[in-house]
């Protein structure tokens, strides 16, 4: 008799947790469901600038990962017993570039001064994930982790960068571009997790899931 062996990983534990996405970010939600995870989506609503505000010195590797701790412990508030066994997770990203970490412009004008010091350069982006386990609707073990990528920049013309600022894309994401979007265009190459990149590292994410007794597989869709 052959063994399947998603079913023997997912006997280690209940085969009903559920991951909840601490994260509105379609791009983290594609990256999960195209690694096989449908995840339960909840969106935190955390003041990112406050909750930065209000801590002492971090480093940048501290400061990403307390976000995402902000993230986590804002859905936790929030859930109902009926999260009886599940696990959520919690992202945040912020570019790491000329000494200074930067999030998301806001603004084409402050994009627009972003890509002048992104265009040919090369940047860290930083991506902190915190998880916490939640055993019968209370939470349990806690693991959190940091994914450093290096980006290396190409140099756009000044017709794509007009272009690229009028899709409005750089302003509403970490570091003022994307690897999977219109922003890929301008991304000679990657040294690192490409996944981490785009909003939630999926190697980091197995390991933290693993710290908090759950096995990547058990989450996997069933296709029976």
């Amino acid at each position: 008799m052959s063994v399947d062996p998603l079913r023997t990983a997912m006997g280690l534990q209940s085969a009903g947790v559920r991951l909840i996405l601490a994260s509105a970010s379609p791009a983290r939600l594609g990256v999960l469901r195209a690694a096989g995870i449908d995840p339960v989506v909840r969106v935190s609503d955390v003041d990112e600038d406050a909750t930065a505000a209000a801590l002492v010195d971090p480093s940048p590797d501290g400061l990403v990962t307390a976000l995402a701790e902000a993230k986590v412990r804002a859905v936790l508030s929030e859930l109902t017993t009926g999260f009886g066994d599940a696990v959520v997770i919690g992202c945040d990203s912020m570019l790491h570039v000329g000494g200074e970490l930067v999030g998301k412009p806001g603004t084409a004008a402050a994009a627009q001064r972003r890509w002048r010091q992104l265009a040919g350069a090369t940047a860290e982006l930083l991506t902190g994930h915190a998880v916490v386990r939640l055993d019968r609707g209370e939470p349990g073990e806690v693991a959190s982790g940091t994914q450093a990528t290096v980006i290396r920049f190409g140099t756009p013309s000044g017709a794509e960068l007009d272009a690229y600022l009028a899709s409005g894309e750089p302003q509403q994401v970490a570091g003022g571009f994307t690897l999977d979007g219109l922003g890929g265009w301008f991304v000679e190459g990657v040294d690192g997790d490409p996944s981490s990149v785009i909003g939630i590292s999926l190697p980091l994410t197995r390991r933290l899931l693993h710290e908090v007794g759950v096995d990547v597989v058990s989450l996997w869709r069933r296709t029976e």
